[in-house]
């Protein structure tokens, strides 16, 4: 999954030739799962249609600040745009698109967005060979660096002159690349490694049933993706459930039984910065497991039981240096059965989930946690989507490595 998955990019099109490589980079832009809203000069309109970037964008292009042509239409609020906006990209940036920007020359939907812009704003540069080395130009140029604009460098090649030499926007792919790079070198976990486990495990009665619990594995996935889109690598190992993730920060590891479970994390334990065990393993399994279909004959039906390996703890007694997160689901005493659970584990960090809470709990799409750090500071928290939450957890992670 791109990292401009979920992002809102205002594209705002100037009035030059490599105007018409925007319907490619919209394209792009939304295949990344981005959300995209174009404005454009009205000179840029005689180089690609609004109706084409429309459709691509699957939003409406706005050109000005109203239209002529309708009284009753609303102001396109340049100041609204962009606040909208998690970043915003200038493609082409024409000379006289970027002296205006320098100098703050307002005299377009464009260049006032632009000067409301909160976000980080990307320029991609395109004009012919001599106006690429003016000495204007690389004013201009120097001047948008020091703003803190991003600055994409023009490629080499056949320009519309003629002419071949460098002034050519960069292709729509190497914008995204560069978008993308840029992004990911300042996600705040970027280079950890984190070990997740997530839903529910089976354990075999026979080759037809099974003893398990009614965790979804939402929450860990949740947590999975809130840390994959922070630049973490994850490595989730999940118990049966249905939920998928396609996100490439995100290596799944699919497991049924908790002797899979354990043996999956202790495989990846010793090298990960982060182990967090949001799973409901099972506690016990059946002693024997029948090789056929047992028979419904007998009125009373007995299991004998055994333990499974407690994962969390093996994990706590292994660790050097990881910071490890674990769960807690609580019927009665919470907060004294989850402060003896982080010192009998050696836990930093736990999450207590009560079920006399309403809204809390398997199968919701909501929970209500208690953080309890390895100090005791004890933290309550709202009831919050479970993907609300799994931000809570990570903003914990990300306090643990810059503090």
């Amino acid at each position: 999954m791109s990292v401009l998955n979920g992002k809102k990019i205002l594209l705002g099109v100037s009035g030059g030739i490599a105007a018409y490589k925007t319907a490619s980079l919209v394209r792009l832009f939304i295949k990344a799962g981005a959300h995209v809203q174009v404005i454009m000069t009205p000179a840029s309109k005689d180089f690609v249609t609004p109706l084409t970037l429309a459709t691509l964008s699957k939003n409406p292009v706005f050109s000005s600040f109203y239209n002529d042509e309708d009284q009753e239409a609303e102001w396109n609020n340049h100041v609204e745009l962009g606040l909208w906006a998690d970043l915003m990209i200038i493609a082409p940036a024409t000379a006289n698109t970027m002296a205006k920007m320098t100098a703050g020359i307002c005299d377009n939907l464009v260049i006032a967005t632009y000067l409301s812009a909160k976000c980080p704003v990307y320029v991609a540069p395109a004009m012919d060979l001599d106006m690429y080395k003016h000495p204007s130009t690389i004013q201009s140029l120097s001047s948008l660096d020091s703003f803190g604009n991003f600055v994409i460098p023009a490629e080499s090649g056949e320009l519309a002159s003629g002419l071949s030499g460098e002034g050519r926007m960069a292709e729509p792919e190497n914008i995204v690349s560069f978008i993308e790079k840029e992004l990911e070198s300042k996600l705040p976990l970027r280079g950890k490694k984190i070990l997740i486990t997530a839903g529910p495990t089976y354990e075999a009665i026979d080759p037809v049933r099974f003893i398990g619990n009614h965790s979804s594995g939402k929450m860990g996935f949740d947590i999975a993706h809130s840390a994959a889109n922070l630049g973490a690598e994850v490595i989730l190992v999940s118990g049966p459930t249905n939920f998928k993730s396609n996100h490439s920060g995100i290596k799944v590891i699919p497991v049924v039984t908790a002797q899979e479970m354990y043996d999956a994390c202790h495989e990846y334990f010793a090298t990960v910065d982060v182990a967090i065990a949001a799973a409901a393993v099972a506690d016990y399994r059946p002693k024997n497991v029948a090789t056929q279909k047992i028979k419904k004959a007998a009125v009373n039906f007995v299991i004998e039981m055994e333990k499974t390996k407690d994962i969390l703890l093996s994990m706590g007694e292994l660790k050097k240096n990881q910071f490890l997160i674990g769960f807690a689901l609580e019927t009665e005493n919470e907060i004294e059965n989850a402060k003896l659970k982080i010192q009998k584990k050696n836990l930093d960090l736990i999450v207590l989930n009560s079920l006399q809470d309403e809204g809390a709990g398997f199968k919701k799409a909501t929970n209500k946690v208690t953080f309890i750090d390895k100090d005791f500071n004890i933290e309550p928290m709202e009831l919050k989507s479970k993907e609300a939450v799994a931000d809570d957890i990570l903003n914990k992670i990300k306090a643990y490595f810059h503090e």
